[in-house]
């Protein structure tokens, strides 16, 4: 057991392996409700709906069975607070909504765990590609058992970045700012619709960078995880430490195109 992990009542590989498993119970039910959108006269924004609720059910029920005393958070109105334990799960059961419906296949489930502030485990899948991302602290960041790195390009002007807008932001938006400051200096900019698999992607090294000024908690505590035990860097866009309740995030390989970015930024 690492040094790094903070309780001896709990063990890293369990919290893990049941991080998994609701991981792709929840992709898995995904999977299945966005097979039901032909064959059906509901809408696709219910659809959504019933899907995210299935898959959150399914994960919360999951890992509060093992761990019943622990907290939770989630997107779709999820919050449990049991005041003695320092352990809480923050769980996405759909990150990339806007892609699920149109049927577009860049949509992940997101599970972190965080000991006080501490993120301590991470879990990304990806269930169109059945690919895994994971991460513990102090154990380094894996895709389906494989060891994943950052890139190693150190000019922007040979890095593929990705930007985040929020939904419908209008052109004086400072974040279409943001974006439009940023495109001159680099190879190419991305918008893909999917946090939680950015995040996956920065860490296993297929983007270079990645920033967003509209995430919440569940959007990016696993990949930030990821990202920080592949060996790339997570700040705030000035480069304050990372926070996971405030709405202001810059990933990148770590390399000087993280300062280069926080400046245009």
């Amino acid at each position: 057991m690492t040094t790094l992990w903070p309780d001896s009542d709990v063990s890293p590989d369990e919290m893990l392996q049941v991080a998994i498993d609701a991981a792709r119970e929840g992709g898995a039910i995904l999977k299945d409700w966005a097979g039901r959108f032909t064959i059906t006269e509901k809408s696709r924004a219910n659809l959504v709906t019933e899907a995210d609720f299935a898959s959150q059910h399914a994960i919360h029920a999951r890992i509060h069975r093992r761990f019943p005393t622990q907290n939770f958070v989630g997107e779709e109105g999820l919050a449990e607070t049991n005041s003695d334990s320092p352990w809480r799960w923050v769980i996405d059961p759909l990150d990339g909504t806007s892609n699920y419906v149109h049927g577009f296949p860049y949509y992940a489930v997101n599970i972190a765990a965080e000991y006080g502030k501490e993120l301590m485990i991470a879990v990304t899948y990806d269930p169109n590609r059945d690919e895994l991302f994971t991460a513990v602290k102090g154990r380094g960041a894996f895709v389906n058992g494989q060891p994943i790195r950052p890139t190693l390009v150190t000019d922007l002007q040979d890095a593929m970045v990705v930007a985040s807008l929020p939904v419908a932001c209008r052109p004086e938006h400072y974040a279409v700012k943001q974006l439009l400051n940023v495109m001159p200096h680099v190879q190419t900019v991305q918008r893909t619709g999917s946090a939680a698999l950015n995040l996956a992607y920065v860490a296993a090294g297929r983007m270079d960078a990645f920033w967003s000024g509209s995430l919440k908690p569940w959007d990016m505590a696993a990949g930030i995880l990821l990202v920080q035990e592949a060996g790339g860097r997570v700040t705030r866009m000035k480069g304050e430490p990372i926070d996971i309740e405030i709405p202001d995030l810059l990933s990148s390989n770590g390399s000087p195109i993280h300062d280069a970015l926080q400046q245009l930024l």
